[in-house]
């Protein structure tokens, strides 16, 4: 039986290279996206043109109400959840903590912190071995950012990372014996759009320096971490992260 997968913001960058390579492991994917319907389209066509299958579903992953709408139709049209990587986030241009207004920290709270939870929650409900479920596993794409702190430029992002970092280790503890594992990838500079919507679309040139490795990484080299953790291979692996950060 093939089994299903749930990408948060699946469209783009590291949730677009997730969704591809899950395909080619087999998987039943479901894209989410918030605005982006073009790209998410794109994965889905780009699956089904090489044999797999995908639906894309709109929902803002900050929204419980949206979320709740996307975990139905996954079981609308596939009956059963297997696996999801909360990949969904957000960051705002670089700025100080001193400069960061409440509005701005609570938008990034409400997708990359809320938004996991909500999610994880759906997905829990519908593993869950105490809900009558198949067990499941469950990937949270943090950053290396939950470690280093993005100091001058994205604390509020590095808070909500390290957040998703206690959702991995505190759920995996909660469903361990109920067929969930919960792990999470740390992506350090990745070569997405994310750079440009935080004001520096050359910030991987800028920084590559500091990476023992001398380079940005690909998309591609976060979705091999995390198609790993979701698969068998890592059977005995749960509360625990890969790092894909050349080093940093």
């Amino acid at each position: 039986m093939e089994k299903i997968i749930l990408v948060t913001g699946g469209g783009r960058g590291i949730g677009a290279a997730c969704s591809l390579l899950a395909a080619q492991h087999g998987y039943r994917v479901c894209v989410n996206y918030r605005t982006d319907a073009a790209a998410a389209l794109n994965v889905v066509a780009a699956i089904e043109n090489a044999g797999g299958t995908a639906l894309a579903i709109q929902a803002d992953v900050s929204d419980e109400t949206a979320v709740v709408r996307m975990f139905a139709l996954v079981d609308e049209r596939f009956g059963r959840l297997d696996a999801l990587i909360n990949n969904a986030g957000i960051l705002s241009r670089q700025m100080r903590v001193e400069q960061m207004d409440a509005a701005r920290i609570n938008r990034i709270m409400a997708t990359n912190v809320t938004g996991s939870f909500v999610c994880a929650r759906e997905a829990v409900r519908r593993m869950s071995t105490k809900h009558g479920g198949a067990g499941g596993s469950i990937v949270n794409i943090s950053s290396r950012a939950a470690v280093l702190g993005s100091a001058g430029e994205y604390v509020d992002y590095a808070a909500s990372k390290a957040a998703m970092d206690a959702l991995t280790i505190g759920l995996s503890k909660e469903v361990a014996s109920e067929g969930i594992r919960v792990n999470g990838v740390r992506p350090g500079l990745i070569d997405t759009e994310m750079h440009a919507s935080g004001g520096e679309p050359g910030r991987i040139d800028r920084l590559k320096s500091f990476v023992p490795m001398e380079r940005g990484g690909e998309p591609i080299e976060v979705a091999k971490a995390a198609l790993w953790l979701l698969s068998d291979d890592a059977s005995y692996s749960t509360g625990t992260f890969i790092d894909v950060s050349g080093g940093r």
